[in-house]
């Protein structure tokens, strides 16, 4: 895929519907999702995908770990450089999410309808279901995979405040 398909891929990414819930702080937490995309080459058919993403509980990575991390095949000057950084940032913590995608459970469905009405009948089935994890995404048919990890950077997004709120709150950070 060459740098042209993934923007495009990206900036084609919509959110028809996202999850009412965020990622879990202390815990893993599965999105289902229903990623929609109309075939490039063939009017009015389109692709429904449907599958789960695995959120693993977000992690601290306190300036002592995240340094060592950024240390691995470094020498003697970089081991000097994150030194004085972990002294200048004693307070400084990241989190890290962890996401599996496991396409063995990805599902395939075909439609000869147009884009717009199978988007609308995914969404509305899915807010009949009431699962407050699934999300409805328009994306591009070749490049899904992508579209997939956007709407996932998404979420870290949407979830780190209050992830980071929940670590103070229990005084972790």
């Amino acid at each position: 895929m060459n740098k042209d398909n993934f923007d495009y891929a990206i900036d084609n990414t919509q959110v028809i519907l996202a999850p009412q819930r965020q990622i879990a702080t202390f815990g893993s937490t599965s999105f289902h999702f229903y990623l929609i995309s109309e075939l490039m080459d063939r009017a009015n058919e389109v692709r429904v995908r449907d599958g789960k993403i695995h959120a693993d509980r977000p992690q601290i990575l306190t300036s002592e770990h995240f340094s060592r991390l950024l240390l691995e095949g470094f020498g003697d000057k970089a081991q000097r450089y994150v030194d004085q950084l972990r002294e200048q940032a004693r307070n400084f913590a990241v989190l890290r999410y962890g996401f599996q995608f496991r396409k063995t459970d990805v599902t395939e469905r075909m439609f000869r309808d147009p884009l717009d009405a199978v988007i609308a009948r995914t969404k509305s089935q899915v807010e009949d279901m009431e699962e407050p994890l699934s999300a409805v995404i328009q994306g591009v048919d070749d490049a899904w995979e992508v579209c997939l990890l956007k709407f996932t950077i998404d979420m870290i997004e949407r979830s780190s405040g209050g992830n980071i709120g929940d670590f103070r709150k229990h005084g972790l950070i």
